[in-house]
């Protein structure tokens, strides 16, 4: 089941327009605040984008930071790349934006000093959680990086020090695939597991 849980967690880009119910979307935020942090700081911030301006504006964004994506590829790749869906955000009933606080006092800087890095690999690690926790409840989590970071931590109006590590699109999938889509569509292979542990 764990193992099938894991295949699952795919990048979700097509979702059905059905609502998530509240206390579903919640029951996944609890699991990823149960996560692990550097010190114990949970340093995450969850952030539902709900106002269709705000969502509009990150569209937006997307559009323009996509079209120049595509602009660095050439021809045949440009092409392919072009045909790729990326992005549920016209169709995922929430979008959620998940920052780190990079200025949050919690954990007493524990694990940071050498490693300070650790604060935004702890919301990560949420992000995984939340991503597993909505799988198991039947809901796709898509990611989606191709965005400024700045320019989303501005329309969203938050604070200057939160760190835009995530956003992603949540809600029920129009379809479910044990291969991840952009293996799927001849982007890019996954490597044996083998192949990336080393010995010393």
């Amino acid at each position: 089941m764990l193992g099938e849980l894991f295949a699952w967690r795919r990048d979700v880009r097509r979702f059905r327009s059905d609502p998530v119910a509240e206390e579903l979307l919640r029951a996944c935020l609890s699991l990823a605040h149960r996560s692990p942090s550097v010190g114990n700081s949970q340093p995450w911030r969850f952030v539902r984008v709900s106002d269709r301006e705000r969502r509009a504006a990150v569209i937006a964004n997307f559009e323009r930071c996509n079209a120049i994506a595509a602009a660095g590829y050439a021809d045949a790749k440009r092409d392919r790349y072009r045909r790729l869906k990326l992005e549920g955000l016209r169709e995922a009933p929430i979008h959620l934006a998940v920052f780190c606080d990079d200025a949050t006092g919690a954990g007493h800087g524990l694990g940071r000093g050498t490693m300070p890095e650790m604060l935004h690999y702890s919301v990560v690690g949420a992000v995984q959680s939340f991503w597993l926790g909505a799988r198991a409840h039947g809901l796709g989590v898509g990611w989606v990086s191709i965005v400024e970071r700045d320019k989303v931590r501005r329309i969203l109006a938050v604070p200057e020090t939160w760190h835009l590590i995530a956003y992603l699109c949540v809600g029920f999938p129009v379809e479910e695939h044990l291969d991840p889509e952009l293996e799927r569509n001849g982007w890019q292979g996954r490597c044996e597991a083998a192949t990336r542990l080393l010995e010393r």
